[in-house]
């Protein structure tokens, strides 16, 4: 079965009424009132992923893409190419496409600090956006973020793709709704890899197929190094958020959505980079993260970049505990509740994807996983759906993992503000809420 009939029939066995948010209008995907054009930034990696998927959605085509690789570029048309007639217009420079007046919406897939400035441009540019995880570099961005879509008018939604998927949404209300496992006090998510030393990096001319002033764009300017595109920026704070921000963001945004977590009372973090400390890396490769919140209530969160062991028998998930028992997930779109005697009481799992390869790095869950979030943020910009995830549920997840680094890099313990998550009564950790911009880049709204 093609990708579009299968996600325009909600065939995937085992979900059912679950696809009822993938209710499509029977006109078909070119009528004039229902087609969504939309652009791409950063087309690497992710974003060439989430390209894809989108093409092959019913009502939906990639009118741009917008990189400043030519490799990645070219990336992005292939991936694109069997999903939809049109090939898509390259613009490199993201202020030249947002002057376009005939395409919906930007997904935002370039390096962490690009989300948000240009989340924030496009909103200001009329556009609806979806913007990878984490929505923002730094705190500041986050808020600006958040007012830009309210001071706009447009929909913006954070790729914290979990809150779409049906058997977790059941959860949900099983949890919320009928007290499955009775009042829950206490959270814990975990994540693990085995990513290698990504060495010392030399100092050479800039490669002539990479515009390294654009792939900087608000970053203070710095000298190109041999190790930083495409990947290991991320483990270097100019650009990066740690593997919290790449990573903790999925299963801490889960914990709030089970517990019902704003904002935290106390943050602290203790960690390093422990298995590779000498290479460039600055981020931590092993970390735990604490978070305090009103109501008696705790979150944990425990990440090993280089040390694959597993946790609860998965590399990634995340457990709540209540006063009757407990809920476990491994990552996917999976749980079972557990009572008080550890008797295993009721157990959902994933259902089989047809789409699912345990090589996609980019999107081990699987296509249809992203198609259904990508999907409730088409179907809310026509009107026929709310989004799952609109910007301040993803900026609250986010900021959870940015004041989380931020305890690691002055290694403070930081009392937060319930009521928005600010630091309080801390000048030194308050310096790391924004950052410095090169000229003329500072986001603004």
């Amino acid at each position: 079965m093609k990708r579009r009939d299968f996600i325009k029939t909600g065939s995937l066995a085992g979900i059912g009424a679950g696809l009822t948010i993938l209710n499509f209008p029977v006109f078909g995907k070119n009528a004039p009132s229902n087609k969504l054009v939309l652009g791409v930034m950063g087309v690497n990696s992710r974003g060439n992923w989430l390209a894809q998927v989108a093409a092959k959605l019913p009502g939906a085509e990639i009118g741009y893409i917008c990189d400043v690789e030519d490799g990645a570029i070219q990336k992005g048309l292939k991936a694109v190419a069997g999903a939809q007639e049109r090939k898509p217009t390259v613009i490199k420079d993201i202020r030249k496409l947002l002057e376009q007046k005939d395409f919906d919406a930007l997904i935002v897939a370039a390096p962490d600090h690009w989300h948000a400035p240009a989340a924030i441009m496009a909103t200001a540019a009329g556009k609806h956006v979806y913007v990878e995880k984490p929505c923002a570099h730094n705190p500041h961005e986050g808020e600006l973020l958040v007012a830009a879509a309210k001071k706009y008018n447009r929909l913006v939604q954070m790729g914290n793709q979990r809150r779409s998927w049906p058997n977790l949404q059941q959860a949900i209300k099983e949890v919320k709704e009928q007290g499955i496992i009775g009042k829950v006090h206490y959270g814990r998510g975990w994540y693990v890899n085995d990513r290698q030393p990504i060495g010392i990096g030399k100092k050479i001319p800039v490669p002539g197929t990479l515009d390294w002033d654009l792939w900087q764009g608000p970053a203070p300017r710095r000298d190109y190094l041999d190790n930083i595109v495409h990947y290991n920026w991320h483990w270097r704070w100019h650009w990066g958020t740690s593997e919290t921000c790449n990573n903790a963001t999925h299963e801490l945004d889960c914990l709030r959505w089970f517990m019902d977590l704003e904002f935290p009372t106390k943050v602290t973090s203790a960690g390093g980079r422990y298995a590779h400390p000498k290479d460039d890396w600055e981020t931590p490769d092993t970390q735990t993260l604490n978070f305090e919140f009103e109501g008696n209530k705790a979150i944990t969160w425990e990440g090993r970049s280089c040390d694959p062991f597993t946790l609860e028998g998965s590399g990634r998930g995340f457990a709540i505990f209540g006063e009757n028992g407990s809920l476990y997930n491994s990552g996917g779109d999976s749980y079972k509740i557990v009572d008080n005697k550890n008797k295993v009481v009721k157990e959902v799992k994933q259902a089989a994807n047809p789409d699912q390869s345990v090589t996609n790095t980019v999107s081990p869950a699987g296509e249809f996983y992203d198609a259904v979030h990508i999907n409730n943020f088409l179907e809310s910009i026509r009107g026929k759906a709310t989004l799952n995830s609109e910007i301040n549920i993803g900026y609250r997840s986010t900021l959870l993992c940015l004041l989380g680094n931020i305890a690691q890099r002055t290694g403070r313990i930081l009392h937060t503000d319930p009521a928005n998550g600010r630091i309080l009564n801390d000048k030194e950790a308050m310096k790391l809420w924004e950052r410095e911009y090169e000229k003329g880049w500072a986001p603004k709204i």
